[in-house]
Parts: C-alpha cells; structure tokens; sequence
C-alpha cells in the first residue's frame, strides 16, 4: 500500500508552500526568474574545449543522440564520473569478435548494446568516488534547472514534504554553443510501478530504488542486473520502503507571495483538463486545480482502471478530477481526506494484494500470486513490518 505521504503530498508536482513561496507543478512557465547559486556549479574554465572525435564506422554504430556523450566522456571522467564502455574513445562492439553467423546472438546478450535513453538529453553514469549510479540531463541553464537545484538547496532538500528528485552537481559544458548549457546529475531512478505493485503522466514521478534494488540494475535495461549478467534482485517495498519522486521540471512555475496566480496554460503529458477542453489555451486558469486534476487523473488510471482493491479512494479521486475546478480539494485537503481513510482502514484490508483487472477469477496464475502474496504478508506480520511502508528520512 502506498503510504500517504510517498504520492499524496502538498505541492509535489502541485503546491508546496515553503518559506512564504509556493510553487505549481505541471502547467506553465513564469516570467520571473531567479540566480542559481554559483557554488553548484562548475565553470568551463575548469577544462579544454573538446573537440569532435566521431567518424561513424561499421564497428562502431553508435546511434546520432549518443554522439555528444562519447566526444564528452573524457571530460565527465575528469569531473569524476565514469561513461559505460559504449562510450568510450576507441570502443569496438564486443558482439564484433566471432563469426559472423553467431555475432547476432551475442549483441542479444552483449552490455554494451544496451542504452539507457532515446534522446541526446539524458545519460546514465557512474560516479567515480563512490560506484553509484547517476542520471545526467543536458539542458539550458535556466527556470528547469533552477527550480530543481532551489529544491535540492537547504534548507528545502531535507523538508520531510520535498519529494522533488536531488541534484548532485551541475555541470557547465565547455563547448557548447549555447551559453548558459549546463549537465545536471542526479540519483538513477526507476518508474515508479516498475516493479509492479505487490501489496497494496506517469512519466514525471519515479522511485528511488537503492531500498528495493540494493546491487541496483543495469540502466539500459533495467530488468537484468548491473553487471547484464543476470535477473535483476529486488526486494518488495513493504520490506524496503522507498522514496517517490517528482521529476522535470520544465513546465513549472514559481509564484511569489501575492502574486497573480492566473496564466495562460502549456499542455503537459495528460491532455484531459476539462478546462483546457472547454475554454481553449488562450484563456487564463489557476494552475493548482490543474494541478490537483493531473494527481486525480493518474491514480484513476494507473491504479483504479488498472487494479481492484483501492475502492476505498474513489470518492476522493473523483472529487480531485471533478470537471469544475472549483469544486475540486486543495492539494492539502486531499493529503488529510487521504490520511483519514487510511487510518479507517484495518491491517488486514491494508495487507490486502491489489489484483490486477485482466485476471480471470478461475485462471491459475492469480491463485499464485494470492498464495505468494499470503505467504509474503505472514513474514511481514511476523517480523512487525507496518502495512504502510514508509522510507525512513
């Protein structure tokens, strides 16, 4: 079961009030702005300007968004973190030794064929110092950047609602022809279903899953492990709780008290908004029922057209994706309708398995997940594990 402070929160990616500010999650972009401390960032004086080394090959079929990675690596090496192998000057496909007729089979099972994204934005990494594994994303330095650094800043980065993914460093490129392009780092995350929910756009909130996966897993595909030479190990979240975070920031806003809250809309990923439907774009809204809307929206449809079990939430839900937006909650009162339905709820229905809808009630495969799931949740009664997993902070 998902704990009420891991998904329902205030402000995250809807409204937080810290410090007198509030922000919104998922609507528009502001036109304020404000300075990113220097102390997180590194200049491009630190290093040379690198030069473009690729020349495509037929033992080197790197893809075209994976290019400025492999003419970077040496100079992410020298700020301490590490490129896989695919990356790397001089890399020859390893599926390339061998005959031709068995050179397929082994790219299959290959590491180095894997990639961790479609885009040239995004990178996986490790960081030297200590062996973790990064997400890095190359973007402008400015709102995007800013606010997510703002977050990861004391006293906000240790506020116990701040659910918005840690930056680690920031990066300036030296090279670049853009001016103000930057690399921001990042722990390596998970979707947040991925492993599926056991006990108990979607796209903007992921895991922390150092809990579930403590050898963590390959970031190019994520269901082998590290190493690509087996199954990746995890544990379920009752018995490692887990962080949820919000992630990308490009479409938020940062009010100041007393300021204006209407703008005009940008369309994230979730393109219902009744509002957006009835008056068009060019009309002004408050973001924050947008924003209660788009957290309403995903549960119905990730967890309540999905699964059965969670009955109990849907007057809730429907109440948070009502077609008025005045008649919705505010995220603050969806957090203490939420806590007040949970603590109504007995251990047993808490323990209960979500059953997916697509189960036939007389199929095998259900039977065995009930009987796994019964057998989990005796262990979990009998070493005192709360039926509400809760990361500790």
């Amino acid at each position: 079961m998902i704990g009420p402070q891991e998904l329902l929160v205030p402000g995250e990616p809807n409204v937080e009030r810290i410090n007198d500010v509030e922000f919104c999650g998922k609507m528009a972009r502001p036109d304020a702005e404000f300075k990113l401390p220097r102390s997180r960032a590194s200049t491009a004086n630190e290093t040379l300007i690198i030069q473009p080394t690729y020349e495509p090959s037929e033992l080197d079929p790197l893809d075209k968004y994976e290019i400025f990675w492999m003419e970077h690596q040496k100079w992410l090496e020298e700020k301490g973190y590490m490129l896989r192998p695919r990356y790397r000057p001089g890399w020859v496909p390893s599926w390339e030794n061998g005959k031709d007729d068995e050179k397929q089979d082994k790219r299959d099972e290959a590491e180095d064929r894997s990639v961790f994204s479609q885009t040239a934005d995004i990178m996986d990494a490790t960081r030297i110092s200590d062996n973790a594994l990064v997400s890095m994303k190359r973007m402008e330095n400015g709102l995007e950047n800013e606010i997510a650094v703002y977050f990861s800043t004391e006293p906000l980065a240790s506020h116990p609602h701040n659910h918005c993914v840690p930056i680690y460093e920031v990066l300036q490129i030296p090279d670049s022809d853009l001016d103000n392009e930057v690399i921001i780092v990042m722990p390596l995350l998970r979707p947040f279903d991925e492993p599926r929910f056991k006990d108990c756009t979607q796209l903007n909130i992921m895991m922390d899953p150092r809990p579930t996966f403590p050898a963590m897993f390959h970031p190019g595909d994520i269901s082998r492990s590290r190493d690509f030479k087996s199954k990746a190990k995890f544990h379920t979240r009752t018995s490692r709780p887990t962080k949820y975070l919000f992630i990308d920031f490009g479409l938020s806003l940062r009010f100041e008290p007393g300021q204006d809250r209407k703008v005009f809309p940008i369309r994230g990923g979730d393109r219902t908004v009744p509002e957006f439907e009835w008056y068009g774009m060019k009309t002004k809204f408050d973001p924050f029922p947008v924003d209660v809307y788009y957290l309403g929206n995903l549960i119905r449809e990730e967890f309540l057209q999905k699964t059965r079990g969670l009955e109990f939430i849907i007057p809730l839900v429907s109440d948070m994706v009502q077609d008025d937006p005045a008649k919705r909650p505010t995220m603050d009162e969806v957090v203490s309708r939420y806590d007040r339905m949970i603590n109504t709820l007995s251990s047993l229905r808490l323990r209960s398995r979500l059953v997916e809808r697509h189960e036939g009630p007389w199929f095998l495969f259900p039977t065995f997940r009930t009987v796994a799931h019964i057998y989990r949740t005796t262990i979990h009664v009998f070493t005192f594990r709360s039926p509400i997993p809760r990361p500790k902070s």
